[in-house]
């Protein structure tokens, strides 16, 4: 999230490093009010958001047959009502800064499993793909007003996503391409979010796809 007090924004640098600092708020992703909460405290102190990346997420794969509920539930709250809450609290502040500023970037988090199909990874892919699919529309809808939305689908990144698996079978195929293949870091992810929010303005990278290079699918 980029952002600043009122009346002291600076000119965007386009084409180079993005670096910045930002200060920390919790709110549960899952949680509308507190988001509200975030929002209005961003406005209030910040000046407002010129960036929203969403990159909540929950991975745990199962076969449908289980009717493993609570997990479906615990990978769609996230993914799909948490992050329309986020757009639904942020999309008037990208909006002002748009207005403000000449652009406004709105990122959303997606995987390669929209895209791919994987055994027992149906409601994870689903949200996945529900993602990939909404980024079109606000787009659609706040382009013409200088907001850019893009889809970023990583592949396999070495984060705390696999440790919430339980499913045994689906334990297995990370533990061996962890051993046949170098996994993306967050750096890399957090570097392709820096590259896709610096293009100059009339640049919107509508889906981009970043894969570990021994990752076939």
């Amino acid at each position: 999230m980029r952002s600043s007090r009122s009346g002291s924004a600076a000119p965007r640098r386009w084409g180079g490093r993005f670096d910045v600092g930002a200060p920390a708020i919790a709110a549960g992703v899952t949680d509308a009010a507190a988001l509200a909460d975030a929002a209005a405290r961003v406005a209030a102190e910040f000046g407002g958001a010129d960036l929203l990346l969403n990159s909540a997420g929950v991975m745990l794969p199962a076969p449908i047959e289980e009717l493993a509920a609570d997990q479906w539930k615990q990978q769609i709250d996230p993914s799909i009502t948490g992050l329309m809450d986020t757009l639904g609290a942020f999309t008037p502040q990208l909006i002002a800064a748009a207005a403000e500023r000449g652009v406004a970037d709105l990122i959303n988090t997606s995987s390669i499993a929209a895209q791919n199909i994987f055994p027992n990874f149906a409601v994870y892919s689903g949200t996945k793909a529900y993602v990939t699919h909404l980024s079109r529309h606000p787009r659609a809808e706040s382009g013409a007003r200088n907001v850019r939305v893009s889809a970023l689908e990583p592949g396999i990144v070495g984060t705390e996503l696999q440790s919430h698996v339980t499913d045994p079978g689906a334990r297995e195929w990370p533990a061996g391409a962890k051993e046949s293949m170098e996994w993306l870091t967050p750096e890399h992810v957090a570097e392709t979010v820096g590259f896709i929010a610096t293009m100059p303005p009339r640049v919107n990278f509508q889906q981009v796809t970043i894969m570990p290079t021994g990752q076939a699918a």
